[in-house]
């Protein structure tokens, strides 16, 4: 039985739907803040539900009964976010985490847990590309909390034996993304205001670039944290190993729409670095890991996606 927690969200579901197709046996644990049923619609007839808050101990021990590997998505997302309330933003990255730690080790059948954790961890240091052996110096609450989760997921490895995998995430777009909140991502933000004809509004003076990294690849990324044997404890980096600008970001939406758009400038975000750019290198080596879709093709499908489900 696999327990995919914030199993309703964007990366969550991808994962889960992945896991119905290989005919595995899915419990899914998502206290539905920022999930959505809909992106589960595929396969809800297939999985488990458990409704229930990464703070509620009671819901994550019933969460865990019974379950063999533990995907651990769920986290209250963005940094501007944990700028605007840190204590949230610790309460369920970090204590929530270490509670699901606790609740996987009390279970006794759990033999992995595999951890999201973020390349906001390695803070605004110039050095690139990321190399998981960098010291992280995280410049964001969202940032010290997951770097403080993955630093409990080594311990429990190292302390009781509980294998964890943690994996630092590089700008994921794809597919179920919302760009709803005002937190959301930039990705189907562009795309959202470019269908409906709106400016495109950047933060700063849009040369900051990230290392954007397609769903598929992130989802290749977890199923093999959750199976490959010797990585217990170890820190992977998930990307692609190639950035792009938001202005970069701009232009491509422009191109699948066809047609110029508008671009504003705001003033640039509190506790945002300026650039990522990742080594893939030690999930290569250890993971297998070899991203399959690439940075055109991923905005492709997922201008394609965004427009299909423009309401």
């Amino acid at each position: 039985m696999y327990l995919v927690t914030g199993g309703a969200g964007f990366i969550g579901s991808n994962i889960v739907e992945t896991l119905v197709e290989k005919g595995e046996r899915v419990r899914v644990f998502d206290d539905f803040s920022t999930g959505d049923i809909a992106n589960l619609a595929a396969v809800r007839d297939r999985v488990e539900i458990i409704e229930g808050d990464l703070r509620d101990m009671a819901a994550v021990r019933r969460a865990v009964v019974g379950v063999t590997h533990i995907s651990h998505q769920a986290a209250l997302r963005s940094v501007p976010r944990s700028v605007d309330d840190p204590l949230s933003t610790d309460a369920v990255n970090t204590h929530g985490t270490l509670q699901l730690l606790v609740a996987a080790r009390e279970a006794k059948t759990v033999r992995r847990v595999v951890y999201a954790s973020s390349s906001s961890a390695y803070g605004d240091s110039p050095a690139l590309p990321k190399v998981e052996d960098q010291t992280p110096v995280p410049i964001s609450p969202y940032a010290v909390a997951k770097l403080a989760a993955e630093h409990y997921c080594r311990t429990f490895s190292h302390l009781y034996g509980l294998e964890t995998v943690s994996l630092r995430y590089f700008n994921v777009f794809g597919p179920k993304q919302s760009p709803e909140s005002k937190y959301a991502a930039v990705v189907p933000l562009f795309m959202r205001a470019a269908l409906r004809g709106e400016p495109i509004v950047i933060h700063g003076d849009g040369e900051q670039s990230r290392d954007f990294t397609y769903i598929d690849n992130v989802v290749q990324a977890n199923l093999l944290s959750l199976t490959t044997p010797g990585v217990a404890g170890e820190v992977f980096n998930v990307a692609c190993n190639s950035r792009h600008s938001a202005l970069e970001i701009a232009q491509t939406v422009e191109k699948l729409l066809g047609h110029t758009v508008t671009i504003e400038h705001t003033p640039p975000r509190s506790g945002d670095v300026r650039h990522t750019l990742a080594s893939i290198e030690k999930a290569e080596r250890l993971l297998h890991y070899h991203p399959t879709v690439g940075f055109e093709e991923g905005m492709r499908r997922t201008f394609e996606y965004v427009r299909a489900h423009l309401s």
